[in-house]
């Protein structure tokens, strides 16, 4: 029996919190759209996950206003993330950290974060080692990390992009090189 939606009996803000981004998969959706990833075909190709759960997640994230769906080339669209979406940076920041800091492997944490003025480290309360901002998530690069293992050739164009810095928010991938979603085992 799956377990429901809604955490019955609870009404604190927490569980409500729990309701829009707790689901399995969900934060790492909202983690890549603040990457840059955009399309359906770049979460899918990315994250690995089943289609139908991707379809899913991004419905329910959309229905919440954490993503919007934004007009892209053609007739595809693509998903950019709301104000309200925005605003839960300092929450995927903080979960970023805690795991860099207790389950890290392989030499380290596989992405730093940078500010972008002076490209010093962004340390895990969010300010510059440099300056000592408080860095908007607008001025972040997201750059590899010592414990990111070495490109394999069968990366996802995902994957291989974040292995060179990026600014936070600004789409990772130009659509012409933006993957098909794969057909696997998951379709």
């Amino acid at each position: 029996m799956p377990l429901p939606r809604d955490y019955s009996g609870q009404s604190c803000s927490l569980s409500r919190s729990m309701e829009i981004v707790g689901e399995r998969w969900t934060l790492l959706i909202v983690r890549d759209a603040f990457y840059g990833v955009r399309r359906f075909g770049e979460f899918a190709a990315h994250l690995r996950l089943p289609r139908a759960v991707l379809a899913d997640r991004l419905a329910g994230l959309t229905e919440a206003g954490v993503l919007a769906r934004l007009p892209g080339t053609g007739r595809r669209e693509v998903y950019g993330l709301t104000p309200k979406g925005l605003a839960l940076w300092p929450a995927v920041r903080a979960l970023t950290s805690w795991g860099d800091e207790f389950y890290a492997a392989g030499g380290g944490p596989r992405r730093v974060f940078r500010h972008a003025d002076d490209e010093s480290l962004v340390a895990g309360d969010g300010r510059c080692t440099g300056c000592g901002a408080a860095v908007p998530v607008g001025d972040l690069v997201v750059a590899p990390g010592p414990g990111l293992p070495p490109p394999t050739g069968d990366d996802d164009p995902v994957t291989a992009a974040l292995a060179r810095p990026h600014r936070l928010l600004r789409p990772l991938l130009v659509p012409s090189t933006a993957p098909r979603s794969p057909r696997g085992p998951h379709s």
